[in-house]
């Protein structure tokens, strides 16, 4: 089955790379999303799952040579996450994992060929043009390693699974209700592990005030992030 991988830039400089996965493989379609952000040192968000690494690959270097990627990052030790890590890291001399401290101790460090840099809480990183900021938010959605990236240049909070959305047809870039359908999402998953500190970590990502919510599934929204972000609390903590 041939599946459709696109690149599109979503703010200065990052670029969305997703692959739509087709009813006929996923019941109801599905969408897997990667960020590169493309700069002196550049980053790319997510690897994708095995299957997808040739499209993936494939999509980067319509922008820039795998073999510049300095960082390889991620929000947890998943397999959308990071499956393909080691195969970026053969490609990209210079390319170092980028997660948690948690990640690094428990998961990365075993699998990786190389040891990952972690990030603490808060922690910056300078790219060139583009710096970006660790938030540390364990089982936020889930995971104790979770942890999400906010590019400080472009406002821009890659925020992972937060706003999951299910389909595979979804605008790069939308400025349209992006919380009812990740509701949605929720509702077949289930995947909140629900901390007890939840609404301090959703208050920690909104006081960000991101302009661009870079979602690993479906499509990244445009706007007032820190609204959707109180928003979306406000509803589990409802829920």
């Amino acid at each position: 089955m041939t599946l459709d991988t696109r690149i599109d830039e979503i703010a200065d400089g990052i670029y969305r790379i997703s692959t739509a996965i087709p009813p006929a493989a996923m019941p109801g379609g599905f969408t897997f999303n990667q960020f590169l952000i493309a700069d002196e040192q550049p980053l790319l968000y997510h690897t994708g799952l095995r299957k997808l690494f040739p499209d993936v690959r494939a999509a980067i270097e319509r922008v820039l040579p795998v073999a510049k990627l300095r960082y390889v990052a991620f929000s947890h030790y998943e397999a959308d996450e990071c499956a393909t890590l080691n195969d970026f890291l053969a490609l990209a001399p210079r390319a170092e994992p980028l997660c948690s401290e948690i990640a690094k101790m428990v998961s990365v460090d075993d699998v990786s060929s190389r040891p990952a840099r972690a990030l603490k809480d808060g922690e910056e990183l300078a790219l060139g043009r583009h710096t970006v900021r660790w938030l540390s938010t364990p089982h936020l959605p889930h995971a104790w390693e979770c942890g999400h990236l906010f590019e400080t240049t472009t406002r821009t909070l890659f925020c992972g699974d937060l706003f999951t959305q299910l389909g595979h047809e979804h605008e790069p870039l939308t400025e349209k209700d992006i919380l009812g359908p990740s509701a949605a999402a929720r509702r077949v998953f289930d995947y909140y592990a629900n901390p007890r500190n939840q609404p301090a970590l959703f208050a920690q990502l909104a006081a960000l005030e991101p302009t661009t919510l870079a979602c690993m599934h479906g499509a990244s929204f445009r706007g007032d992030g820190a609204r959707l972000l109180g928003e979306l609390a406000r509803t589990l903590d409802g829920a």
